[in-house]
């Protein structure tokens, strides 16, 4: 038996966490990729007119829109679950009549929540500054969940490990920023020389940038159908992963 209460109770806490404090979760990312495009995109068009027969500014586009949602989604988890045990609160919850499971998926579905909505107003933003076209609507309405799903799960995991706000920065700093710029966020991989090439293929934000790439501007270099299954794969790793170690309490029951 679920309990539906409860699980509607700390998801609705966790969407409302983020969306209280807009100002912090919403607006931050959508000035960055404002900049972004204003600095990488209509600067560097200038020299790199276009790739793979799109505009340089409409290529860079769907790799910020992935950047902003996965990081999002993670650090939403990841930072609430971190100032949950930092503050001592998580033994009021764990005494709470919810199972491992109906925990995880409250911090998990607050986080996807987060990174959607940032992913959508990334993609508005596109359209409404440089006429982004969007050959497959629900195509990317999906990656973009998935995507959230998928790191909202792995910043639980995150949150759960990390011990302070300086082991959680250094995951983020060493771990996600890296893997998200080299995915191929500014460049194509096919620019790059066969080592590199062959290094990105083993990046698996390069799969969830080149995926969402072909959804909007059917541009790929790689089969979409392996970025597709690759969501899907980090989607259930992680969120089986999180639900295991929340039913454990490995690192928060201390």
């Amino acid at each position: 038996m679920v309990n539906w209460i409860g699980l509607w109770t700390l998801t609705n806490r966790e969407v409302g966490r983020f969306f209280s404090v807009y100002r912090q979760t919403v607006i931050p990312g959508l000035i960055s990729s404002v900049l972004y495009i204003l600095i990488f995109g209509f600067t560097l068009e200038q020299r790199i007119s276009e790739i793979q027969g799109v505009s340089y500014t409409m290529f860079i586009l769907p790799g910020l829109i992935m950047m902003n949602t996965l990081t999002n989604a993670s650090s939403n988890t990841s930072s609430s679950m971190l100032q949950m045990k930092l503050l001592q609160q998580l033994p009021d919850l764990l005494t709470a009549p919810l199972s491992g499971l109906e925990i995880a998926l409250a911090y998990i579905i607050g986080g996807t929540v987060r990174g959607m909505v940032n992913g959508i107003l990334v993609l508005l933003v596109g359209v409404i500054l440089i006429d982004l076209p969007i050959s497959n609507l629900p195509g990317t309405l999906m990656f973009i969940f998935l995507v959230s799903w998928a790191f909202s799960s792995m910043g639980l995991v995150m949150g759960q490990l990390a011990e302070s706000w300086d082991q959680l920065a250094m995951i983020q700093n060493f771990f996600l920023t890296p893997l998200s710029f080299l995915g191929g966020i500014f460049y194509s991989i096919k620019m790059l020389p066969d080592w590199a090439q062959s290094l990105s293929f083993i990046n698996p934000i390069y799969y969830m940038i080149n995926g969402i790439r072909y959804m909007i501007l059917e541009k790929s270099d790689s089969p979409v159908i392996i970025s597709f299954w690759m969501a899907v794969f980090l989607t259930l790793l992680f969120t089986g992963l999180a639900i295991i170690m929340m039913r454990s309490g490995k690192r928060i029951k201390q």
